[in-house]
C-alpha cells in the first residue's frame, strides 16, 4: 500500500481504462486494485460508475469471456470456474446464469480430452485404483462427479472393447 503518494480518481480512472482495454476484467479486481492504492469507497465506485459508463467494463462480459476460456483452454470445471469468479467478486447474479448455459457436453469434452491425455500415465494395479486417480485428478481441476463418473465409464467400455479386438 502506498501511503507517501496518493493517486488522484483520474490517474485511477485512466490507468484502469488503460488495463482494460489490454483485456477483460471485473469490476471486482478493479475496486480490489484501487482499495490497495488508497482511494476511499466513493472514488472507487464513482470509477467504477465511470468505466461501466464508458463499457470499459462489463461484468457480464467480462464472465462469458472468462468462462468460455477456462472451459476451452485450461479446461476446468464448472466448481473450478465458480470459485475463481468468487474470488474475482464477480456477484452470482451474473456468474450463474452464464455458467448454467454451458452445456454438459462441453465440460465432457474437456475433461474427457484430459483423462485421456492422462490414462496412459495413471499407474495403477487395478481398474479400481486408476478410477479413483482419475477422480481426485478430476475433482482437482473443478468437474462435477456426474461428469467425471460418466467420462471415466466411457473410458472404461473404450478400453474394454479396444482389449477386444
Amino acid at each position: 500500500m502506498r501511503a507517501s503518494h496518493s493517486i488522484t480518481v483520474q490517474e485511477a480512472e485512466a490507468k484502469l481504462a488503460k488495463r482494460c482495454m489490454r483485456g477483460e476484467c471485473s469490476t471486482g479486481e478493479l475496486d480490489d486494485k484501487m482499495r490497495i492504492w488508497g482511494l476511499s469507497a466513493d472514488d472507487r465506485q464513482a470509477v467504477i460508475d465511470r468505466l461501466v459508463e464508458l463499457k470499459f467494463v462489463d461484468d457480464e462480459r467480462f464472465c462469458r469471456a472468462f468462462v468460455n476460456d477456462k472451459v476451452k483452454y485450461n479446461r476446468w470445471g464448472r466448481r473450478k470456474i465458480e470459485q475463481v469468479l468468487w474470488q474475482k467478486h464477480v456477484p452470482s447474479e451474473v456468474s450463474s446464469p452464464i455458467l448454467n448455459a454451458v452445456p454438459d457436453a462441453d465440460y465432457i469434452e474437456a475433461l474427457s480430452s484430459l483423462l485421456n491425455a492422462k490414462w496412459h500415465t495413471i499407474k495403477a494395479n487395478t481398474d479400481y485404483e486408476r478410477s479413483m486417480k482419475f477422480i481426485k485428478y478430476a475433482l482437482g481441476r473443478g468437474f462435477d462427479m456426474d461428469i467425471i463418473r460418466q467420462c471415466i465409464n466411457e473410458m472404461t467400455n473404450e478400453a474394454v472393447l479396444e482389449d477386444e479386438s
